[in-house]
């Protein structure tokens, strides 16, 4: 989780200001709240999250220690590749997620047959993506998600109107799995060159290929 330090500084019998930090790892800004509060020049240290939620250094310190047994600092990576000859669709995703001081990498994709658009396919990357993030047990955590389709991300965001039915329906469908999980998510567009190994899990899928793996990364 990233938040923002909101603190008073003062100097000893001289003038107090206010500041407000950039966006920090969580488990940063407590290194650096910890080191503040010693030179007794900082006072009323308060965190503020994404969703402006307000947390003290103790509900801080008590949060990242509950989560650390569980996957956190998730990142997901997706894609959906459609060859229109075949109709059929392949769905890749990347995981990365901490857990009990390790990084793990989970890739998995899938083939599908129901679908009629490269659209309709990066919608349910997304999605299956969502389905792997229940079986490790995410819940309740902000997520980023990561995708190299405007279509997806910017709708998503709300940037753009969604105005076909079909992918207003896998629309519904991501902001229901994401309300039962709890998920905060966080979207991020990147190009297609550096959306590479989803764009290549979606790619073996289309090719028959069935990739499903977990491991510690460095």
């Amino acid at each position: 989780m990233d938040v923002r330090m909101e603190f008073a500084y003062h100097v000893p019998k001289g003038p107090q200001a206010n500041f407000t930090s950039d966006e920090l790892h969580a488990s940063q800004a407590i290194l650096i709240a910890e080191d503040m509060l010693k030179t007794k020049r900082a006072e009323s240290i308060t965190f503020l999250d994404s969703y402006n939620t307000e947390w003290t250094l103790k509900e801080l310190k008590e949060y990242m220690k509950g989560i650390q047994t569980e996957p956190h600092n998730v990142k997901v990576y997706f894609d959906g590749g459609f060859d229109l000859g075949t109709k059929n669709s392949g769905l890749g995703c990347a995981i990365y997620y901490d857990q009990n001081g390790k990084s793990f990498r989970l890739r998995k994709n899938v083939l599908v047959h129901e679908l009629d658009t490269n659209n309709e396919a990066e919608y349910a990357a997304l999605h299956n993506a969502l389905l792997e993030l229940d079986l490790l047990g995410v819940h309740h955590l902000p997520v980023k998600f990561i995708g190299d389709s405007q279509v997806v991300i910017n709708q998503l965001i709300g940037e753009w109107p969604c105005l076909e039915v079909s992918l207003a329906k896998w629309a519904d469908r991501i902001d229901e799995k994401l309300t039962q999980l709890g998920i905060q998510p966080q979207y991020h567009l990147i190009s297609r060159k550096d959306n590479r190994e989803a764009d290549r899990l979606a790619s073996q899928a289309l090719n028959n290929i069935e990739i499903i793996s977990t491991s510690e990364v460095n």
